[in-house]
């Protein structure tokens, strides 16, 4: 048997929701019923009480410090998921006007139909065509004169991609971060907006991170809900409504355990690391195969199959009876995929590498 985590726990290869620091889960654990002295758990406090106005502050606090978000750029705690975002995107900032947009898997596809209700969409690029197994070069880019931002997500759980620059346009980068923000520096200066869902590498799902360069707020479409306006929620410090306070809490822990690990440059190390591990083994294998090409592969999702779709779903039941779950594809790709966020440890990449040996052994 591989060994696991700890004598109870697996190792989780979820896309997200996804494995969370173990060090995270005790410490909330430990102040589950009395956090901080209060008497009282955090799922138990108003939002508007100083305890838990401390617990908020400081979240904001160490994201800013964390991903060294400038003075220019708000941040805001929100809810919806990304699904949200596809559309007060274009209600807050495509103004009746033109927005490119780069489609490079799932997700970025659907942000881009969503935002044809509220403005004129123009594809920069395409790679439905490929299969979705690469990210194009800045030459590749179609470009509008004069849009009001491009758009694009930075790396694509489903197809396991993930842009290795950060694209040239001319106008205000709107960038969906969802699975690999707090995984390698970023230089939030050179974006109008940063969003990401918090269930890969920040929180539990519930919580959606916001940044926003002020000067791109309080240009809304007059339908905007309030609860979808980037203005509002600056004014209200994403306190219009009731704002997810666990997931609030849970991210502070997070921090702390990111800044213990070396913070983002820590992680960068750590992601390579995993991530170039097991793609060396898929290289040299003769029963599974990355579908990703070499320069657009990501470090956070690893999307391999054998090419042969029940001896994928033969592989992924063996590698869940040795305590490794979560590693079928997304229904749309197939195939298998090893979700390598920031709390999975390198003995989880050694335990499916074994696993996958293993299993190739008795099937080649």
């Amino acid at each position: 048997m591989v060994k696991t985590m700890t004598e109870d726990r697996v190792f989780n290869f979820s896309a997200g929701p996804s494995v969370l620091p173990e060090a995270v889960l005790q410490r909330a654990r430990a102040e589950m019923m009395n956090v901080r002295g209060s008497g009282m758990s955090v799922m138990e406090m108003s939002h508007r009480s100083p305890a838990f106005i401390e617990i908020f502050t400081e979240a904001k606090e160490k994201l800013r410090s964390s991903l060294r978000v400038p003075e220019s750029h708000e941040i805001l705690f929100l809810q919806g998921g990304a699904t949200l975002q596809f559309a007060a995107i274009p209600m807050n900032l495509m103004e009746e006007k033109t927005a490119d947009y780069a489609v490079t898997g799932n997700f970025s596809a659907k942000a881009a139909k969503e935002a044809e209700k509220y403005g004129t969409v123009h594809i920069a690029c395409d790679t439905s065509g490929s299969g979705h197994n690469r990210i194009p070069t800045q030459d590749e880019l179609s470009l509008t004169p004069g849009a009001q931002y491009f758009y694009y997500c930075a790396n694509n759980t489903v197809y396991g991609t993930e842009w290795p620059y950060v694209p040239e346009s001319g106008a205000p980068l709107v960038c969906d971060m969802s699975s690999d923000i707090l995984s390698r520096p970023v230089d939030v200066s050179r974006f109008g907006l940063i969003y990401a869902g918090a269930q890969k590498n920040m929180a539990p799902a519930g919580l959606t991170v916001v940044i926003i360069d002020r000067t791109l707020a309080g240009r809304e479409r007059p339908f905007t809900p309030q609860i979808m306006s980037y203005e509002t929620m600056i004014r209200q410090d994403s306190m219009l409504n009731t704002p997810p306070c666990w997931c609030i809490y849970m991210l502070s822990l997070v921090l702390d355990w990111l800044q213990e690990q070396g913070g983002v440059e820590g992680m960068e190390q750590l992601k390579k690391a995993r991530a170039g591990r097991l793609y060396a083994y898929l290289d040299e294998s003769r029963l599974f195969h990355a579908h990703a090409l070499p320069g657009s592969r990501s470090d956070m999702n690893v999307t391999f199959r054998t090419g042969d779709a029940d001896l994928d779903a033969a592989f992924i039941r063996f590698a869940a009876s040795r305590g490794l779950v979560n590693l079928k594809g997304h229904k749309i790709a197939g195939g298998m995929r090893a979700s390598l966020y920031n709390a999975m440890p390198m003995e989880g990449v050694e335990a499916l590498i074994e696993t996958m040996k293993e299993f190739e052994k008795n099937h080649v």
